[in-house]
């Protein structure tokens, strides 16, 4: 079973410095799998890298996700095939149609995002693929005039994508190696997501379940402060749509809260569900203690020493 941790810090000196620390906290629990987002100060692949790098005993590095609004895919590629490089083969690439928040960001429409999704991810596939590309879309060119491939860059980089909605999950199946989906609970998984995904693709899609979660004792004040945190999500279409699919109010409802037993079987839900994987997200929702016993509980999972039941 693979499970991992996003890992995120807002009060930090050197926010690199502190992603390789923490990263390498989780990593000591035995936590395999580190993931970041894409925000709007640092770069999560080179982040990805750095971190992958000083920490080789992760299996996995990922990015989750940067928009394709505002991006093209020949800078993707270098990004990608940089940190495949130098993290030896462990980097995961993860992308996102976009949002009205980007697009005001980048000064550019939010406007047929699917078919630009369609048109970055064939783009990307080919420069991927074969060192170069000739393609000539509506939204992107790529016509590089020297080879892009990237000594070391291998083996092939996985592409997969935050698609939640039919059309997004359709492309995605067609194109990539599987979806991200967030805050999209196991009910909508089993009969939304996976089917969905499934259907388009040609060969088994991964589908890496990201989960906000927390082992806690204090089961009342995390719920409170994941209704708090992630208040944001409500407002955003797609994700206001997957947590009324899950029959939730609040995106923080669909946190899993509880001591290790009632974590373990949260995730054992998601696995039940069509998950390849699972990543928890904000595990820091009670404080560094809880953090720690959260990452705890991922490693014994991953390793065995606690079954999932």
């Amino acid at each position: 079973m693979t499970l991992g941790v996003a890992l995120a810090q807002t009060n930090s000196a050197n926010y690199v410095d502190d992603s390789v620390r923490q990263a390498r906290a989780a990593a000591g629990f035995g936590v395999r799998s580190v993931w970041f987002g894409q925000r709007m100060d640092y770069d999560s692949p080179a982040l990805a890298a750095l971190v992958g790098r000083a920490v080789p005993e992760l299996a996995q590095v990922g990015t989750s996700a940067i928009p394709v609004l505002g991006r093209h895919p020949l800078l993707i590629s270098a990004l990608a095939q940089t940190a495949q490089a130098a993290t030896h083969g462990r980097y995961q690439l993860g992308l996102a149609l976009g949002s009205t928040l980007a697009a005001t960001a980048f000064g550019v429409p939010f406007d047929r995002p699917i078919a630009r999704l369609r048109e970055f991810l064939t783009a990307l596939r080919e420069i991927l693929d074969t060192g170069g590309a000739d393609f000539h879309g509506e939204f992107f060119t790529a016509t590089p005039p020297l080879p892009t491939a990237v000594p070391g860059a291998q083996p092939r980089i996985p592409l997969l994508v935050a698609a939640m909605g039919p059309q997004a999950l359709r492309v995605t199946g067609e194109l990539a190696d599987g979806t991200l989906p967030y805050l999209a609970g196991p009910k909508t998984l089993e009969e939304q997501i996976v089917p969905a995904i499934t259907r388009a693709a040609t060969a088994a899609p991964r589908v890496v379940a990201f989960v906000p979660g927390v082992v806690t004792s204090d089961v009342e004040a995390a719920r409170a402060r994941a209704i708090e945190q992630l208040a944001f999500y409500e407002q955003v279409p797609s994700y206001r749509r997957v947590i009324e699919l899950e029959g939730a109010r609040r995106a923080g409802e669909l946190a899993v809260v509880g001591d290790e037993e009632t974590v373990a079987a949260a995730i054992r839900r998601y696995y039940d569900a069509g998950a390849t994987e699972v990543v928890l997200t904000s595990t820091d929702l009670t404080g560094p203690a809880d953090q720690q016993r959260t990452w705890q509980l991922l490693g014994d999972l991953t390793s065995g020493r606690t079954p999932v039941r």
